[in-house]
């Protein structure tokens, strides 16, 4: 199959990308750059020059392929109705290509407390209800002829992490402490990014039209453990916030630091035969990658 990868050489769409040419697919990917074009060429890859605000490029990535992974967003948290109103831009834009051809659509999306793969969600009660609208969005084109399915992200790991585990670290060297929110039993489900790549490839090649997949594996790390392993491998202490002081202390990242969101792949794993096998969150954390990158 030949398949449109958006975000083709992030964090997670790299992996994907390697995922599926590992499988002998043959990959489109989409870069924004000349240093992004180059290692989608030295992966194996095909380039397809454009972004995501670029809707005519999306258009006709998604008319030369046999199906579409959605994995790019603009993370700009200084900005952030402006990056989900372009991802729902891009979904709308690939949805409307694929309209009639039964072609696989995998979009990413996120997990939320508790939640299975089969709960029926609203937009308006979910703490990142932009991003849950995006989803809801794209699998209403499985009644337009669109094999959509939709992977579910929860905290994703791994060499190469840029996001909120580097910058939770980044915090703590600057303050010299490794803090927790209140008594720091607020739970994060996570994967490593290998096998949520596998997870898309699974959607990709067999997810029915409108499915949901949960890609977890930790289905809850209590955020007090991840402070304890960030606070023995840079030899601070590790120690309590009052949960209305997390945003003082964290910034940006408080409200995410705060969250309970254990989540379940029972589902997921028992339908398409996923089996996490990568390391867990807080035995991939206890890696010298995530303490030497630069900050």
């Amino acid at each position: 199959m030949r398949v449109f990868v958006t975000g083709a050489t992030g964090f997670i769409g790299s992996a994907v990308v390697r995922e599926l040419l590992d499988a002998g697919h043959q990959v489109l990917g989409l870069a924004r750059s000349d240093a992004s074009a180059e290692r989608l060429a030295a992966a194996g890859a095909e380039v397809h020059r454009g972004s995501l605000e670029d809707l005519d490029a999306l258009r006709a990535g998604a008319s030369a392929t046999d199906g579409v992974i959605h994995t790019g967003f603009i993370h700009d948290f200084s900005n952030y109705a402006a990056s989900v109103a372009t991802d729902l831009s891009a979904i709308k834009a690939l949805s409307e290509t694929l309209a009639g051809s039964d072609r696989p659509f995998v979009i990413s999306s996120v997990i939320s407390h508790g939640q299975t793969e089969d709960d029926v969600l609203d937009p308006s009660a979910h703490p990142d209800r932009h991003r849950l609208t995006a989803e809801v969005t794209a699998l209403a084109s499985a009644a337009q002829g669109v094999r959509v399915s939709a992977v579910r992200l929860p905290q994703v790991h791994g060499e190469g992490d840029h996001a909120f585990v580097p910058g939770i670290i980044d915090i703590a060297r600057a303050k010299g402490v490794s803090a927790y929110p209140g008594d720091g039993t607020n739970r994060w489900s996570a994967v490593h990014r290998d096998d949520a790549a596998l997870l898309y490839r699974l959607a990709l090649e067999s997810a029915p039209a409108g499915t949901v997949l949960h890609a977890i594996a930790d289905e809850g790390v209590p955020v007090r453990e991840l402070a304890e392993v960030i606070g023995k491998r840079l030899d601070i202490p590790v120690t309590s916030v009052p949960v209305a002081e997390a945003e003082t202390h964290f910034g940006w990242l408080g409200r995410f630091v705060s969250a309970d969101l254990p989540g379940t792949s029972t589902l997921t794993q028992k339908r398409f035969g996923w089996t996490p096998t990568r390391p867990g969150l807080l035995a991939d954390l206890d890696q010298d990658y995530y303490f030497n990158q630069p900050s």
